[in-house]
């Protein structure tokens, strides 16, 4: 990887960082007047429909502050914080998310854990099963669907094969995962058939 693709990874993680810092205040001060109105007796579809909106928008800005964002080497991330993230995000939706990580991680790690979850989004559109957990020193993700849309052209790039000026923006954590990789010294596993992915790093 040469610097000016280091240089490159780290403004984008800063800028991840600072829209994701500028936009999660607004979006507390509209949950907070929210609530007020809900204290002085107003309600209906409308308010909850607003309430269900800021409340998806806030738990995304948290994943996409820990995917997206900076990463120092000391930074922490607790499990309490990770657990609360992936339920608010996945909680309500056809994708179940178990992280069987009992302890807390460094958050260059939970970044990449992020990243791959992303990865695996992807590929169960339709909803599954995923679990996260950790042992031997490593990290390992599998995702299971009746319906797994695997393009192997994108997944290619994980390991570095694939260009990467043919991603789409919603596709950006799988150009982004290596890279996380890259700075914890550790590269990535991949297994995959016709109901079932699993990754390694």
């Amino acid at each position: 990887m040469s610097s000016d693709e280091t240089t490159a990874v780290d403004l984008a993680s800063l800028i991840g960082s600072r829209i994701c810092h500028d936009l999660i205040s607004p979006i507390g001060a509209i949950g907070n007047g929210l609530e007020l109105l809900s204290m002085s007796g107003a309600g209906g579809p409308e308010v909850a429909l607003i309430s269900d909106s800021v409340s998806n928008a806030n738990a995304r800005i948290r994943f996409f502050r820990i995917a997206f964002g900076y990463a120092s080497p000391d930074q922490g991330t607790s499990r309490s914080e990770i657990t609360a993230i992936l339920q608010d995000i996945y909680g309500q939706t056809r994708l179940k998310v178990e992280w069987n990580v009992p302890s807390d991680c460094h958050r260059q790690e939970a970044k990449a854990a992020f990243l791959a979850l992303q990865c695996l989004e992807s590929a169960l559109p339709f909803g599954g099963d995923v679990s996260v957990s950790r042992g031997d020193g490593a990290w390992h993700f599998t995702g299971r669907s009746t319906k797994l849309k695997f393009d192997p052209e994108i997944w290619a790039c994980l390991s570095g094969s694939a260009p990467l000026a043919d991603l789409d923006p919603k596709h950006v954590h799988f150009a982004l995962l290596p890279e996380a990789l890259s700075r914890l010294g550790r590269t990535i596993t991949l297994h995959q058939d016709e109901s079932l992915i699993t990754l390694s790093f």
